[in-house]
């Protein structure tokens, strides 16, 4: 008995394989290729949309307030009188919202 079902298991022909492999590739289209492509044209349209005066944070975590906005860079800044220049791909994320939650002290 064993051995009839793993014969009819063998038969099955190319074409189960073949379903299975294009099932996969979808699966890795749909859960990482496709969201990962989302994220870079939010973050490019983000960056294209920075305006004077927005609370930002860098890649590297530095925050700050944009004081001039350029082609390809913007000028944060950090303190007052302290502003340092950046390209615009090292800006992460805005933090509008972050900061004015904050008590002033």
């Amino acid at each position: 008995m064993q051995t009839i079902l793993l014969q009819a298991g063998q038969d099955g022909g190319l074409m189960p394989q073949l379903l299975m492999f294009g099932a996969i590739i979808l699966v890795f289209y749909f859960f990482m290729i496709r969201p990962q492509q989302k994220k870079a044209k939010d973050q490019k349209k983000f960056r294209e949309e920075l305006t004077k005066g927005m609370f930002v944070v860098t890649i590297g975590g530095l925050h700050g307030k944009l004081v001039a906005v350029e082609d390809d860079t913007v000028i944060v800044e950090v303190d007052k009188g302290v502003r340092l220049t950046f390209d615009k791909a090292a800006i992460s994320t805005e933090a509008t919202a972050k900061l004015n939650q904050q008590p002033n002290s």
